[in-house]
């Protein structure tokens, strides 16, 4: 097991090692690792073995995200380390966020290579994705820190499951966010995900009040989190809360991992839930991975003209001038340059 580099926000107890990571606050003896299983307890110090070690490297448009109101059609370096520190039934990379660094095939790529190669590859940001950021937090910063130097901009997409000091040093550095909202209620989070609501929200809050550009994305998964009350709910959170302008995607849920006897999302239940968050006053609300439905598109909350047209992860048109509408001015919020 590589012990490549000291971990941060920990402390010495004498029971053994207190992560405060996240909200997991997990008791670490010697020789163990906490929850995500990439931090380990090696002599009284706690250690990060996900650093410089991604599983996964590649180039992906901004829109696969998503993030629909950051940089349009540019494209990021996507980086990921093994371990999560959660354990929804439902994850789509599981081969990787359900392992330790030390079980995954995986490239050396320090901080300075990750932001070369994102460099050589004509990309405008890093995206800390696939699996957790959270979990391979020190990666994250130091490249994060390194990447603004040469004016590349930082994408964590996250389930947003952090402590609030760990999040505060890296607002300083992310840029925009892509929070996974999983349900809107305690009670499922536990089940489906592996931990409490309550934190997820301060987290989106945090963000929010930081200046971190933010997106939500609420996957939709039938007999788990679609019913359409808690859908009201949770958008009439969003809306008191100040996130009337922060876009929201509802997503379709594939069978997958331990939900594989469930069928996809119907997409009828795509369509009310979308209408749902627009009544309730959530001005950018997106039906993703249901291409038939034509709901990724950006539309003016004011003159309600198409102002970005999607196909996929392509723009196939742009009507957003320096953040306005073309057609009748109304500013469109977003980071569009």
């Amino acid at each position: 097991m590589a012990m490549n580099k000291e971990a941060l926000f920990y402390e010495k107890t004498f029971k053994g090692i207190r992560c405060h990571i996240c909200p997991h606050e997990c008791l670490i003896p010697e020789g163990k690792s906490g929850y995500c299983r990439t931090r380990v307890n090696h002599d009284g110090v706690l250690y990060t073995v996900a650093y410089g070690n991604p599983c996964a490297a590649s180039v992906d448009p901004v829109e696969k995200k998503p993030l629909f109101h950051f940089l349009p059609a540019s494209q990021c370096f996507s980086i990921a380390t093994a371990g999560c520190n959660l354990s929804c039934l439902n994850c789509q990379n599981w081969e990787i966020s359900s392992k330790s660094p030390d079980e995954t095939i995986n490239m050396n790529l320090l901080p300075e290579k990750v932001v070369d190669r994102c460099i050589k590859m004509g990309c405008s940001s890093i995206a800390y994705t696939y699996t957790e950021p959270i979990t391979y937090y020190e990666y994250t910063y130091d490249t994060a820190v390194i990447a603004h130097e040469h004016r590349i901009r930082n994408i964590m997409v996250s389930a947003g499951y952090i402590n609030r000091e760990p999040l505060l040093k890296l607002c300083k550095v992310i840029d925009a966010a892509n929070i996974d909202l999983k349900s809107f209620s305690n009670e499922i989070y536990l089940k489906l995900n592996g931990v409490k609501l309550n934190p997820v929200l301060d987290t989106l809050k945090t963000l929010k009040d930081e200046g971190v550009w933010l997106e939500i994305t609420n996957l939709l998964i039938p007999s788990w989190n679609d019913d359409m009350d808690m859908v009201k709910r949770m958008c009439n959170w969003l809306f008191e809360n100040g996130f009337e302008d922060t876009p929201l995607h509802f997503s379709r849920f594939f069978p997958m991992y331990k939900l594989s006897q469930l069928p996809p999302t119907p997409v009828t239940a795509l369509k009310t839930a979308r209408n749902i968050a627009m009544n309730e006053g959530i001005k950018y609300v997106y039906a993703g991975n249901a291409p038939e439905l034509d709901m990724e598109n950006t539309i003016c909350p004011h003159c309600h003209r198409n102002l970005i047209r999607r196909r996929g992860y392509r723009i196939l048109e742009n009507h957003i001038k320096q953040g306005q509408c073309e057609f009748c001015g109304e500013k469109i919020a977003g980071v569009w340059e």
